[in-house]
């Protein structure tokens, strides 16, 4: 059987008296014809009501392949608010959490199914109103799941059908073992339970045992020989660390008619250049990162979403499961953590079928090492070469530091946090703190003289 001509030639069409109609005819509003692979290879599983744990990159389209027959499930099964919870969608992130939410409610436009959205940061006086009336489908985050499975009397989940797990490796990864287990443990067992995960661990291994049934379905699309998606064009340019905010501005100065995302290490970092991009250049940057207010981050993400250009400055907060339309360009302006981060990283582009993007990683002369080291893990960079950047943008950007003082305190906070990254980066061997000039580092930040930095070559006190 070739797995690839059946998806190829499959359209959602095929589907029509299996699948509630109106669920097709709001796809084709959508203009979704064709199923993804992950989405074709999961879907008669489902049907079925059979245990899943679905294996895919990230951007292969798993968002759909669970709430196509989760809506269609409990349609069968008759389902209204006196019924209480049908299923749960439990996600890592409050960003992913409200991404799937917006999907929920496009594919609900006409059917008369309840939905809630239940995530930290909101008002829970809210959640349990919405609870009480009865919520068909819940889609939360683990902490605010837990809350309201321990303490809210008026949720009804006796009737559960199904719970998917999204973004399983991240879910564990964020430290919600503990929160997912307890959650696990308290809901029904008489349930279908559907596994999804950009990658299979032995962690995620041991949340399958503990939350699927026996014998459970095990779909995975992912290609041996290539870690992220074929239209994805990526590469690395060699930048020298004082040269990284002129060749930004020259960056986004050439694509400022594209959408482009710009990753930073920590949130002291997207807080700077946010800063110094937006107000001092005048770059249509909106910032997202995990310090910020629930309120901020869910307005950023939807302005972004519905940005026809611009850039979004962020940390890995939104690596993971965004599904952001159009993204033309994924820029690690600081290093990713591992190769995981990287994949997910640039999984922001090129997502869904026959869809393109690219991406670039800035690296220091030094680090060029970590471009052998993706291509263990079967990912290829070509080497990219950008012209020289300009030189006036990092004397303006001095100019500001030394006369600035609110634009001091920012810089000065990113420079010692983009140091602890280095410091603490679990590839040490590329990343080394030690081959980085840290006066150079300053200028990047546009100190012309480098800050104290009191934690760094510390000697031991005599005892």
């Amino acid at each position: 059987m070739d797995v690839n001509k059946i998806v190829a030639e499959s359209s959602y069409a095929m589907l029509e008296g299996k699948i509630d109609n109106r669920i097709l005819h709001t796809l084709r509003s959508m203009g979704i014809e064709k199923p993804t692979r992950i989405q074709a290879e999961t879907l008669p599983h489902f049907l079925l009501q059979k245990d899943i744990i679905g294996a895919a990159k990230t951007g292969s389209g798993k968002t759909l392949a669970f709430l196509i027959p989760v809506v269609d499930s409990l349609i069968k099964f008759k389902f209204t608010r006196k019924h209480g919870t049908g299923c749960i969608i439990l996600s890592p992130t409050r960003e992913l959490a409200l991404q799937t939410f917006e999907v929920l409610k496009k594919l609900l436009s006409d059917i008369d199914l309840s939905y809630s959205l239940i995530v930290g940061g909101e008002k829970k006086v809210k959640d349990i109103m919405s609870l009480k009336k009865g919520a068909n489908i819940v889609v939360s985050t683990p902490g605010r799941l837990l809350d309201h499975l321990q303490n809210t009397q008026e949720f009804n989940c006796t009737n559960l059908k199904c719970l998917v797990l999204d973004e399983a490796d991240k879910l564990l990864e964020a430290g919600f073992e503990k929160h997912v287990t307890g959650i696990i443990e308290l809901l029904p067992k008489n349930r279908q339970t559907v596994l999804f995960s950009a990658t299979i661990d032995g962690k995620v291994e041991n949340l399958a045992k503990l939350a699927l049934r026996s014998n459970p379905v095990l779909v995975s699309v992912s290609n041996n020989t290539q870690s992220t998606v074929a239209g994805l064009q990526q590469g690395y340019y060699v930048c020298p660390v004082e040269m990284r905010i002129p060749w930004l501005y020259k960056m986004l100065k050439k694509s400022k008619k594209l959408k482009v995302m710009v990753f930073f290490s920590s949130c002291k970092s997207v807080d700077f250049h946010n800063e110094f991009f937006r107000l001092h250049c005048k770059a249509n940057v909106l910032s997202i990162h995990g310090k910020q207010s629930q309120a901020r981050r869910k307005e950023t993400y939807l302005s972004f979403v519905k940005a026809q250009s611009g850039a979004l400055f962020c940390t890995d907060v939104a690596a993971r499961g965004l599904d952001i339309p159009s993204v033309d360009w994924i820029v690690q302006y600081d290093p990713p953590t591992d190769p995981k981060e990287y994949i997910h990283r640039v999984g922001r582009t090129a997502r869904g079928l026959s869809n393109t993007g690219n991406a670039v990683i800035l690296l220091r002369p030094e680090e060029e090492p970590f471009v052998d080291f993706l291509r263990k893990q079967n990912v290829y960079l070509d080497k990219y070469s950008f012209g020289d950047p300009p030189g006036e943008v990092q004397e303006m950007l001095q100019q500001l530091i030394e006369n600035n003082g609110v634009m001091k305190v920012l810089s000065r906070k990113a420079y010692l946090s983009f140091l602890r990254c280095y410091k603490t980066h679990p590839l040490k061997k590329i990343f080394d703190i030690n081959t980085l000039d840290l006066k150079m580092a300053a200028k990047a930040f546009g100190f012309l003289e480098q800050p104290h930095v009191d934690f760094l070559n510390k000697r031991k006190k005599k005892t």
